[in-house]
């Protein structure tokens, strides 16, 4: 919503892949396979495989067949129990990819028929299938061989030699995502493996308006008060976390309107600050970030009372006001406090009076008002904000109701999920703008996640969540290609909820972890 051009930085490189390929981008020396994949490894013996998967995968991944002949037999090299082993890899595979749960094949992998066969599972279940071969020299496979306390047979590698040598050209044709060669790899959640070109500087992003090149800006969100050292503590740290913010290169700030907290974050007894109050510190410990609401709900004040409340922060702030308007939601919060919360249809209409009579009330004059439910006699605010307009965004992903509003009538839309979806409601809200007469690129389109910032050596596979709030955990190269991906999907602004903004290493910590994704992304328009 607000931007900045203090810094130029090149971005990370990235190279585009199709649909049905494994883009080959690495995260510093790792490629990055997306979770949940079925990763079959094909090679003679002593060709690396086992331990390329030991120190690539936990064990759990790691289906072996040398292992199961250990368990069902006298030990990894009892052939007797060759049958029992693979009869029961062949149900152990089934099951993981059933559950989609990533899965390294370890065997020969030279039986065709069981390759095809694992492929239909993987599938089935929608997992990413790769094979990885290792092309290791006949003569050092035959060294290693040699070097083993329990060793193939000569004639037995020799075999294994020459079936690798005729089948691996034409590995690549039996529709494998992709044929890889034993390099370093990371699994990683699926949002973080590229899938679309980066954004160029001063390139607009999907739904833009093609005349305004548009960058990447990023807000930081605090949900949460649970400071280390409790409430005498939290003034203390907000302002911390406020300068540390600015400096880092956030645009904006921005905290809940709720007056407890909410399940998906934590429990109703911890710290809750008011809204505005909070927005009002935050301005006074800071001089050109944005502040506001994400989101403000229409019903818990009267929308005069809410206009004069953003416009006084406005003054105090030195322009920098935001104004987020949503409907609200949390049922069981308006009843402990006796608050009514009106049915969606009502709340619709009181949140299209806002959109209308907000700027008239930040306006010149004292104009009257007849909405839905709002009827003023005297639109009056004085003094008016500092902005010629505050601009108003508003919360929410429905394209019956809401956003036809954000067409008609608001500055910024804030959506959520994955860059396909976020892409599909830039497509939609791109085409209402147009048939209510305004701007493709009319509207700024922010969207909203939770973040955790990683060394590679701490990134999981499957990301956390906090009570039900998906954490996108990943370093910071799995980040910058999740990013890269929202603003091809048309984001130009990225509010980010920082999952250890409250944690006993401090907020400070959080935001340097994240800053070098401000940095990739501070660059200025062409």
């Amino acid at each position: 919503l607000r931007s900045r051009t203090s810094r130029t930085t090149t971005p990370l490189s990235a190279r585009s892949a199709d649909a049905t390929t494994l883009d080959t981008v690495m995260a510093g020396d790792a490629l990055r396979l997306p979770d949940p994949s079925l990763v079959v490894l094909v090679g003679p013996s002593a060709s690396g495989k086992s331990t390329w998967a030991e120190q690539y995968f936990v064990r759990a991944q790691i289906v072996s067949s040398d292992h199961l002949r250990a368990v069902v037999g006298s030990g990894e090299d009892d052939l007797s129990a060759s049958a029992d082993a693979f009869a029961l890899l062949e149900r152990i595979v089934a099951i993981r990819l059933a559950k989609r749960l990533t899965t390294v094949v370890d065997t020969l992998g030279f039986d065709a028929e069981r390759r095809a066969q694992w492929l239909d599972l993987a599938r089935r279940s929608g997992v990413h299938a790769v094979l990885v071969v290792f092309d290791t020299s006949p003569r050092e496979c035959k060294d290693r061989n040699a070097g083993r306390a329990k060793r193939v047979p000569a004639r037995v590698l020799d075999h294994q030699l020459r079936t690798y040598a005729e089948l691996r050209p034409n590995l690549k044709d039996e529709g494998f995502a992709e044929v890889l060669e034993a390099v370093a790899v990371r699994v990683v959640a699926r949002q973080f493996v590229p899938s679309t070109p980066r954004a160029q500087p001063g390139e607009p992003s999907a739904g833009a308006d093609s005349s305004a090149p548009t960058r990447l800006t990023f807000g930081l969100h605090i949900p949460q008060f649970t400071f280390p050292g409790g409430p005498s503590a939290t003034a203390t740290h907000l302002r911390g976390i406020a300068a540390a913010a600015e400096n880092a290169g956030f645009t904006a700030l921005y905290v809940m309107d709720h007056f407890r907290q909410i399940p998906q974050v934590g429990r109703a007894w911890e710290d809750m600050l008011e809204c505005f109050t909070t927005l009002t510190w935050l301005a006074a410990a800071t001089e050109r970030v944005g502040v506001g609401a994400l989101v403000a709900a229409i019903n818990h004040r009267t929308i005069p009372l809410l206009g004069k409340t953003i416009a006084t922060l406005d003054v105090l702030s030195g322009g920098r006001a935001m104004c987020g308007l949503g409907l609200g939601w949390f049922t069981a919060e308006q009843r402990a406090l006796g608050l009514d919360l009106p049915p969606s249809g009502e709340r619709y209409e009181l949140l299209e009076d806002a959109l209308r009579f907000l700027p008239l009330l930040w306006g010149a004059g004292a104009p009257a008002f007849d909405g839905h439910h709002l009827h003023v006699r005297e639109a009056l605010c004085y003094p008016r904000p500092l902005q010629a307009r505050i601009p108003i965004m508003v919360g929410g992903n429905g394209e019956r109701r809401t956003l036809p509003l954000v067409a008609r009538y608001g500055d910024a839309c804030n959506l959520f999920g994955q860059p396909d979806d976020v892409a599909h409601k830039v497509r939609v809200l791109a085409s209402m703008c147009t048939d209510a007469g305004r701007a493709r690129g009319a509207v700024a389109v922010t969207h909203l996640s939770t973040v955790l910032v990683v060394r590679a050596a701490e990134g999981g596979a499957r990301p956390p969540r906090a009570r039900g709030v998906e954490i996108n955990t990943g370093t910071v190269g799995d980040h910058q290609i999740r990013f890269d991906a929202l603003h091809a999907s048309g984001v130009t602004h990225a509010i980010v909820s920082l999952a250890d903004l409250t944690s006993a290493e401090g907020g400070i910590a959080a935001i340097e972890r994240f800053r070098p994704l401000i940095d990739a992304f501070a660059f200025a328009p062409a």
